[in-house]
């Protein structure tokens, strides 16, 4: 391939991943953000509307002067990304279209992710399974992009934590291979703070921690607009800082992280213990109800208020805010979001969180960080995972 068809290419994939992001540009906001002149941009623009992938919109607003015309990705176009979100216990699948559109309403599989080799291969399952379900021609579907925890290099396609292959390929590999598509992988949390980046609380910031309130405790980290990953890829993890109050061993197989005090997983053990200890709490019913999990059922009682699910959150809650206290005087940024599932939670995750930034913080540096809750909640990994695609495809 000439240099010049790549970088024509690189160009075409990079208009596409804009308004993808964007929903809606003019054409000098695609040159000025792709930073190429605005004929060879007009070019390619029209190169992607003859192909269906780009429409034109209208014009934009009046400021004034001549109106520009506005573009946006085709919702009609017959493209699709499969978006996969892990976690230690539920996977969840659906299929967007290139305007976000759900395709294919969630799917789930309940796989807990183990040293197992057969997980992997029942991923791979799903995964076509949905796909079919979908009805879609599998050559109109970009590819897959996957949320997983662990210790995930998504350069290399690895997780050294879950999903062990039997052949000796990659990960990234074994699953492109079995499901006969373009597959990417990221760390969950990683993918939760991208979300927050292009569609959420952080856009248009730089220096920004998205917390990931989950079955674990996770972080990424946003430094000068870019999510930054450290020198080996592993960046992030927040939940393995020893600040736990107890000695309880975490699934890293160290005492004391701050992960034993601060998951849903943990949080919801604490209120089935307690309500074996006899404490009456509404989540004694909400328990006997076996078609969701103890973790969904305690975020229930979280939002309907119940008192003892309030007082296990708060203390949570309280140490997460020590924690964050920690990257606060290391890293000083402007704003943390608070993401995930746990997010659900909303206004009852903040002042116990606030109370320990008050008293470990220094205040001339509290005071220049705010602090938000996410509106993604559990939809961010997924929105994520589909960008992934976006990211890493040519769009050929």
């Amino acid at each position: 391939m000439s240099v010049i068809i790549e970088k024509s290419q690189r160009l075409r994939a990079d208009i596409i991943k804009y308004l993808y992001y964007k929903k809606s540009l003019s054409l000098t906001d695609l040159s000025k953000l792709t930073k190429k002149s605005l004929p060879l941009v007009t070019s390619i623009v029209n190169n992607l509307i003859n192909e269906g992938y780009i429409i034109e919109q209208g014009l934009a607003p009046s400021t004034g002067g001549r109106r520009a015309s506005m573009y946006l990705l085709n919702p009609n176009h017959n493209k699709y990304i499969v978006a996969v979100a892990m976690d230690q216990l539920i996977t969840r699948l659906t299929i967007y279209d290139l305007s976000r559109k759900v395709v294919l309403p969630m799917q789930y599989l309940e796989l807990e992710m183990s040293q197992s080799l057969d997980d992997v291969d029942l991923l791979i399952k799903f995964i076509n399974a949905s796909i079919k379900k979908s009805k879609l021609n599998i050559n109109d579907i970009i590819g897959i992009g996957i949320g997983m925890p662990g210790f995930v290099n998504s350069d290399l396609g690895i997780n050294s934590s879950y999903l062990f292959v039997k052949d000796g390929s990659t990960l990234r590999e074994y699953l492109s291979k079995g499901t006969a598509l373009p597959v990417s992988l990221d760390n969950d949390s990683s993918l939760i703070a991208l979300a927050e980046l292009n569609f959420g609380k952080a856009i248009g910031l730089k220096d920004v921690m998205v917390v990931n309130i989950g079955w674990g405790t996770g972080l990424g980290m946003i430094v000068n607009g870019q999510l930054y990953r450290g020198s080996s890829g592993y960046a992030g993890e927040f939940s393995h800082i020893p600040l736990s109050d107890s000695n309880n061993l975490c699934s890293c197989g160290k005492r004391g992280c701050l992960e034993v005090d601060t998951s849903l997983v943990v949080m919801a053990e604490k209120a089935e213990k307690a309500i074996i200890d006899g404490v009456e709490s509404s989540m004694k019913e909400l328990f006997k109800d076996k078609s969701k999990q103890t973790r969904d059922h305690f975020l229930d009682a979280v939002i309907a208020q119940d008192p003892l699910a309030i007082s296990i959150l708060s203390k949570a809650a309280f140490q997460l805010g020590k924690g964050l206290s920690t990257l606060i005087h290391i890293l000083n940024p402007e704003c943390i979001v608070l993401s995930g599932r746990g997010a659900k939670a909303g206004k009852m995750l903040m002042p116990a969180i606030q109370q320990a930034i008050n008293e470990f913080c220094i205040p001339r540096i509290a005071e220049q960080t705010t602090i938000k809750l996410s509106t993604l909640t559990d939809e961010a990994e997924l929105l994520a995972a589909a960008s992934l695609m976006v990211e890493n495809s040519l769009f050929e």
